[in-house]
């Protein structure tokens, strides 16, 4: 593909500046980019023209239906597509698409999780256009449809998606860190930007395998399945020539991507077989988030037109590595400074310092909720799994910034085994590269250059979660800073003061080394760090009384939305437990064992067989012992999960309770009947195995 024919698709099918300016009046287009910019009002007669042009260029590209599309709390997308078409006098069709239809819609919506938000049989939901995420056009095979982002709220206001609080959380740390940059002179910033870019893992499998595993088909993941021979033992997947199959579905998949304005960058496979990564270039973090959906409904779409299934849970297959969704987070203004970019001048290098305490703090003091937002059941089987980050929540600064930051503490001032020279007088640092630190792939929140990257974040999840977690926490810690340097009456004596204790207080979530072994489980509990392995446990911090406090105070959550998130996700887990329980239940009673009984009553005829022919029968002897004991096994296993979800019943309307009785019993359960199927998948032969098995599974494309 030529530079010219690259950038001719690219942004194509995407409402953008571009396409606004050419076809938007200059006032209008004025008015708007106010809106977008600076969060003014936006008048119904600028909405009515916007409106008219966006509907003309929908309609120009092939277009003949709208929809407010959102991201309600299930965490995919949705939409209701209304027609262009209206009637005029006479019974005549015109085209019509007004500025009312564009800022609001009533979709009804009333069946998505609101965990009491609204009762059903109230039916009204009101979309709302968010015009800082551009307008697109969806294409398949039916043709294309304008998407016009929105947020979805309730009739009393209440937000009922993922990003309306991430935009209050934006506008909430946009605040407190212009306050910071006020500390350092600037008064010129009025708004600072979340940039993210959000790397995406996932598996690639043959369709036509993928349909006969029920467990693929209902619960995402393998319920069964026997490690192989091979994996990922000889890294030899691991950014490896891409088969040509995938290739054609990678190169599909970006020039799909590149058409709606999402600036996939990068692919490559990843370290296990089967599995693969697409990252993206950096966006506000709105964007970011919508453009991450985006990307994972292409991605399962366009490898169906290959015969392939994307499968985007955490963990697809036991004893191969897991997927996640690397988010790399920072901040900067709109004329491009990043303020976790250390500076050339003694000022700058403290403005930098200030920002990484600030968010050093934030970590420590919400560890639970940042490990919260990363929580799901999915994740359950990665986080801590010598291949993502452990459940403890640290952060990662590199030998040098750690040795600074001691510096700043103890208030020494001496030349740093990097060369430069740390002056503590008024807490400056020497400059430094932005690689200044290496990587370290084992720690959840590493800082690697002018960014921090959240690593435990679920390769199936939204990332509006953890950001809007990310971004309140930190507006709280420089709201608190501000607090107290705007009262300084010596501005670099109380700089370097607060510097040292917040260093002083939050070092204990600084780690360096390697958070995949067992040691630093060890010292992180020395540490007072918490760890917390499980989902159902990790939610409460969502309705902890600090939690609901730092919510309430940025506008981000009230505390009843943050209740009914809580009750949702509780509800999710026990819900995604339930399928999988009752799926397993369905696969060993319909397909594995019957297929080791008739494995069994063949070995046992051909015990007659051999014997009769007067020969050694003790082998094949062996193996229907394994086999019938494996089979008896198997059923004491499975009548001891029936009886745990018929017993899940009684906790009905205890969202806690019946989450937690999941996590107990029917995830122990399902765990102990996987053992011993697996162990007779490697006894039982090919022919009578029901389902493909891993070697089929993850060399299938």
């Amino acid at each position: 593909m030529s530079d010219c024919k690259l950038q001719e698709i690219y942004g194509s099918h995407v409402f953008n500046e571009t396409v606004m300016r050419e076809r938007l009046p200059k006032e209008i287009f004025r008015e708007l980019k106010k809106t977008i910019d600076k969060g003014a009002p936006l008048s119904p007669q600028v909405a009515e023209v916007v409106a008219n042009a966006m509907k003309n260029w929908a309609i120009e590209h092939g277009a003949t239906h709208y929809t407010h599309w959102f991201q309600p709390l299930n965490g995919f997308t949705a939409e209701k597509h209304d027609s262009f078409i209206d009637l005029g006098e006479g019974g005549q069709v015109i085209t019509a698409f007004s500025g009312k239809a564009l800022i609001k819609g009533e979709p009804d919506a009333s069946s998505f999780p609101s965990g009491g938000l609204r009762a059903t049989f109230e039916a009204r939901g009101y979309t709302a256009w968010d015009c800082t995420s551009s307008a697109f056009l969806k294409e398949d095979s039916s043709g294309l449809t304008l998407c016009i982002p929105t947020a979805f709220c309730s009739y009393n206001g209440d937000a009922l998606d993922k990003k309306t609080p991430l935009l209050r959380s934006v506008e909430a740390l946009s605040a407190q860190a212009v306050r910071i940059l006020r500390l350092f002179g600037d008064t010129k910033t009025e708004r600072v930007q979340v940039s993210c870019g959000a790397e995406q893992e996932y598996f690639l499998v043959d369709k036509k395998m993928w349909k006969q595993r029920p467990d693929l088909v209902f619960t995402g993941r393998t319920l069964l399945g026997a490690k192989p021979p091979k994996t990922q033992e000889m890294d030899d997947h691991y950014f490896g020539t891409l088969k040509e199959r995938v290739s054609a579905f990678m190169k599909e998949l970006d020039t799909a991507l590149w058409k709606v304005g999402v600036p996939s960058k990068t692919k490559h496979n990843e370290a296990a077989p089967a599995q693969h990564e697409l990252a993206p270039i950096f966006e506000t973090v709105n964007i970011a988030c919508d453009h991450n959906q985006i990307t994972m409904e292409l991605m399962k779409k366009i490898a169906d037109h290959h015969g392939m299934v994307c499968l985007l849970h955490e963990k697809p297959f036991a004893g191969l590595n897991g997927s996640g969704k690397h988010n790399n987070w920072s901040i900067s203004t709109p004329d491009g400074v990043n303020l976790l970019n250390p500076g050339k001048t003694p000022s700058e290098n403290a403005q930098f310092l200030l920002v990484l305490c600030a968010i050093i703090s934030a970590i420590d003091d919400h560890a639970e909720l940042v490990r919260a937002s990363a929580a799901n059941a999915g994740n359950d089987y990665r986080l801590g799994a010598l291949e993502a980050p452990p459940a403890i929540v640290s952060i990662f600064l590199g030998d040098e910034l750690t040795e600074i930051l001691e510096q700043i503490e103890t208030g020494e001032n001496h030349f740093t085994k990097f060369g430069g020279v740390l002056d503590t007088g008024v807490a400056t640092l020497p400059n430094l590269s932005l690689d200044s630190t290496d990587r370290n792939r084992t720690s959840p929140f590493a800082f690697s250059g002018n960014k921090f990257e959240f690593r435990m974040v679920p390769s199936s999840a939204s990332i509006a979660g953890p950001n809007t977690v990310l971004n309140t926490i930190v507006a709280d810690a420089f709201s608190n800073i501000a607090d107290r340097l705007e009262k300084a009456e010596d501005f670099n004596k109380e700089l370097h003061s607060l510097l040292s204790e917040i260093i002083k207080k939050h070092k204990r979530i600084i780690f360096n080394g390697n958070g995949y072994g067992d040691e630093w489980i060890e010292e992180a509990k020395k540490r007072g760090l918490p760890n917390i392995n499980n989902s159902v446990d990790s939610y409460a911090a969502f309705v902890a009384p600090e939690s609901i406090r730092v919510f309430e105070k940025h506008h981000v959550y009230s505390e009843t939305e943050l209740r009914a998130r809580y009750e949702i996700k509780l509800e999710k887990y026990t819900k995604i437990v339930g399928i999988e329980a009752n799926t397993m239940l369905q696969m060993v009673n319909r397909q594995i064992m019957p297929a080791s009984l008739r494995f069994a009553d063949e070995t046992a005829r051909a015990i007659i067989n051999i014997k009769a022919a007067g020969c050694d029968i003790m082998p094949a002897e062996e193996t229907l012992r394994k086999v019938t004991k494996g089979i008896a096994m198997l059923h004491k296993a499975t009548d001891k999960l029936e009886k745990a979800v018929e017993k899940s019943d009684r906790y009905a309307g205890d969202y806690v309770a019946q989450a937690k009785f999941a996590r107990d019993s029917l995830v122990t359960s399902l765990n102990e009947i996987r053992k011993y199927a697996d162990e007779l998948e490697t006894i039982v032969g090919k022919d009578f195995w029901p389902i493909p098995t891993y070697d089929d599974l993850i060399y299938s494309v």
